[in-house]
């Protein structure tokens, strides 16, 4: 009996029903459908295209573009399949030339496009200052690395490099090796041998990892080919590295083999105890280097062909350099410390002292090697770095007050923020600062006589100007900038103060007027002034004084002796961009990079933005004189919050700047589990971003320092509770929040230092 299955459905007219066959083709209900379809898709003048979005893979961009079978349309139908497409070819290039002419006529000299159609040129130095800017720097030890020189640079010697070992004889007969090329890309190494340290805790001693050795140093080629996030490098693998070659894994180390190239950490070998391997110079210079062009377009010889000047500009006259400096190892210095590379961290702020400098203090002292482990009197046989402290006295546009010096003492002394770090134990390594703009810009060489020309423009960040109005800058003369201080012999530079701000006689319009701002105190009300002033602070007390600049939001995690050795310049990179990021920036005193920085700022509206000196450097072909280090060295979080390498990331995970602060209750854990040790382990520094307004404790938002410092802790605790007295208040762990964060983590941990509750991270304990 034939089952119900093998009959075929019935419709309701009796015949078979036909079958359905999904092929995901459209189908349509006629021919007349379709061909109407069709012809409305045609006759559209844009199409939607779907691009992906980088870093995003979940989510795609719809973009608008037009239609070329529309226009192709309406071309053949007007004008026939040959001519119209011609016409249409002929109309665009019409376009273009006219827009072109119309830009050449009207435009002035400086609107007018490059060459090359990009951002206009920045230099104003010809060739001839290039080369002897890298020669003065590579003379005097500034350039120990093996990165190859520019060829637009155009050096026809390979010039000797005080601060590279002698480059092994080459196995290859020299009837085999390529002849040298015109143009030198390398420096001859005629320095110290290296030495590089295995450095790492040995038992029983192996609880907290040792202190770098004096005199060691970062052997930064190798970092760079480590962490390079330009050559695909992952900051959770560049880190491994940082702490391994540190030792900063002590007792934790795992067995994964030989671990040699992770080696990064050296010593300078006196150079008469090893012999020279060669005594000829070898060809190093490139052998496929084309020739430089010397001949301009119209056929007339130019020592400047091929670099491109800024509009509007003539070529500087050359620039005066001081004699080059002599490299010296540190095994051969008379004291520790070397003059002509001193060891200063510089921080720039603005307004009252809050936790962010406090913080920054703190982990300074947790962290470098300062010698409080020792007694007073002790002897320590090492460069101690100090940390100069340098606030602006007031808004960035105000008059200061005559007696500046002894107000910022007394607001010192009553801020419990600050007033810690002027007990007499701390006076050696912690120094406060004035910064008076007008004395601090007449100390450079470079921009004493011709500043103040830019007056008008002295606020200027990435090419946008905020302009002080005059009654707002309240000079004293024509001479004054509208800029945080005025020209006034009373003032110094041996400390830090307060100013008056302007007011126009409404006081919430004052405080809301971004001309008297002293500081962010939220996302809304951001002191622009005083940022754009802090990005031309840090060339300025590097050029002068020498040293690192870091900015307020910056956490040490670890002694950075290995980095003073190195005595290179350095910023770090700007994210995923292959831009500066000056939030941590190393130059030495006087040079001829500085020299170079200061004279192309001032031809170019003393812009000192970060994206603008990227430009000054590139444009120059300095950007090796200005190493751009990987910022999983100072900045570790950087790339995961703008959706980089979230596949693998470091440890913490942040996924945004605030989870340092909030950390998301997922992994809220790891903080108290970990503690310091667990917080990017290997970096030199963390770079929080801002968030000034946001407290690193929330349940115990006042310094807690032990008695030493009891008065001002009852200060802060009875403005952050006004309805306890700090007399009475009882801590109890129910009150405590009860996951911790990580910014609460690190506070506590840095206090509990200066109470003598636990060691540093060295295990170094506090001696009073």
């Amino acid at each position: 009996m034939a089952s119900s299955n093998y009959f075929t459905p019935q419709r309701g007219n009796g015949f078979p029903d036909k079958s359905r066959l999904t092929n995901a083709l459209p189908t349509y209900s006629s021919a007349v459908t379709e061909k109407m379809h069709r012809h409305s898709r045609s006759m559209s003048w844009t199409v939607p295209v779907s691009v992906s979005i980088p870093g995003v893979h979940s989510r795609r961009l719809r973009l608008f573009m037009p239609n070329p079978s529309r226009v192709r349309q309406i071309g053949i139908s007007r004008f026939g399949r040959r001519r119209g497409p011609i016409l249409l070819c002929v109309v665009l290039i019409a376009s273009i030339i006219t827009v072109c002419s119309f830009a050449r006529r009207f435009g002035t000299e400086e609107k007018q496009w490059t060459t090359n159609f990009g951002e206009s040129s920045t230099l104003v130095f010809g060739r001839d200052d290039l080369q002897r800017i890298w020669k003065w720097e590579i003379d005097s030890g500034h350039y120990p690395s093996n990165a190859k020189i520019p060829e637009q640079i155009g050096l026809s010697v390979p010039p000797l490099n005080p601060a590279l070992p002698p480059r092994k004889v080459p196995t290859i007969p020299s009837r085999f090796r390529p002849p040298p090329g015109p143009v030198a890309t390398t420096t001859r190494g005629d320095g110290p041998r290296r030495v590089y340290l295995d450095v790492q805790s040995m038992p029983p001693n192996l609880a907290y990892p040792p202190r770098p050795v004096p005199g060691s140093v970062a052997d930064l080629d190798v970092i760079m080919d480590h962490c390079d996030f330009s050559q695909g490098k992952y900051v959770r693998d560049c880190l491994e590295v940082l702490r391994v070659g540190a030792g900063l894994d002590n007792g934790n180390r795992l067995r994964r083999g030989e671990m040699d190239e992770w080696k990064y950490i050296y010593m300078e070998q006196e150079k008469e105890n090893f012999t020279d391997p060669f005594t000829d110079p070898i060809p190093i210079a490139n052998p496929i280097a084309p020739p430089r062009p010397l001949v301009s377009g119209g056929g007339e010889t130019d020592p400047n062909a091929g670099l491109r000047k800024k509009v509007g500009v003539d070529w500087e006259t050359q620039l005066p350099l001081r004699a080059p400096l002599q490299h010296t190892p540190y095994s051969s210095l008379p004291a520790p410390c070397n003059p002509e590379n001193p060891r200063l961290f510089h921080m720039f702020w603005t307004g009252p002292f809050t936790d962010k400098p406090y913080l920054a203090l703190l982990s300074f002292l947790f962290t470098q090697n300062v010698g409080l482990h020792l007694k007073d009197g002790d002897a320590l046989n090492v460069c101690r770095p100090e940390f100069w402290m340098w606030i602006n006295p007031g808004p960035a546009a105000s008059v200061p007050n005559p007696s500046a010096l002894s107000d910022m003492y007394e607001g010192l002394k009553t801020n419990p923020w600050a007033a810690p770090f002027l007990h007499h134990r701390f006076k050696d390594v912690i120094k406060f600062k004035l910064w008076n703009t007008t004395d601090q810009l007449d100390g450079i060489p470079e921009l004493k006589d011709e500043w103040r020309e830019l007056r008008e423009t002295l606020f200027n960040s990435g090419g946008h100007i905020v302009s002080v109005p005059a009654e707002k800058s309240q000079s004293k003369s024509t001479e004054v900038p509208s800029t945080s201080t005025i020209e006034d012999s009373t003032n110094s530079t041996d400390a830090d103060t307060s100013a008056k701000p302007l007011h126009t006689g409404d006081n919430k319009a004052d405080e809301d007027d971004m001309l008297n701002r002293t500081g962010s105190k939220s996302s809304s009300s951001y002191d622009r002034l005083s940022v754009i002033l802090s990005d031309m602070a840090r060339f300025v007390l590097c050029h002068r004084f020498g040293g690192i600049y870091l900015d307020a939001d910056t956490i040490f995690l670890r002694d950075w002796e290995e980095l003073w050795g190195w005595e290179g310049a350095f910023a770090y990179r700007w994210s995923r961009l292959e831009k500066y990021n000056t939030a941590v920036l190393r130059m030495n005193k006087n040079s001829a990079l500085g020299s170079f920085l200061f004279r192309t700022a001032l031809k170019n509206g003393l812009d000192f933005h970060p994206m603008t000196v990227s430009r000054y450097t590139k444009d120059a072909y300095l950007e090796g004189l200005l190493l751009r280090l990987p910022d999983a060295l100072f900045d570790s979080a950087w790339l995961n919050t703008e959706y980089y390498q979230r596949e693998r990331p470091p440890q913490p995970y942040f996924q945004e700047f605030s989870d340092f602060f909030d950390t998301p209750t997922q992994a809220s854990a790891a903080p108290q589990a970990l503690g310091f040790d667990g917080f990017f382990q290997g970096a030199f520094s963390y770079h929080f971003h801002n968030f000034w307004w946001k407290p690193f404790d929330a349940s115990r938002n006042w310094p807690d320092l032990g008695p030493k410092f009891s008065a001002g802790e009852r200060a802060a605790r009875a403005a952050a509770e006004p309805d306890i007295d700090p007399e009475d208040a009882i801590d109890r762990v129910a009150d405590d929040k009860r996951d911790l964060d990580w910014a609460t983590v690190l506070k506590r941990t840095f206090e509990s230092y200066i109470r003598g509750e636990r060691p540093n991270m060295y295990g170094e304990w506090l001696q009073w």
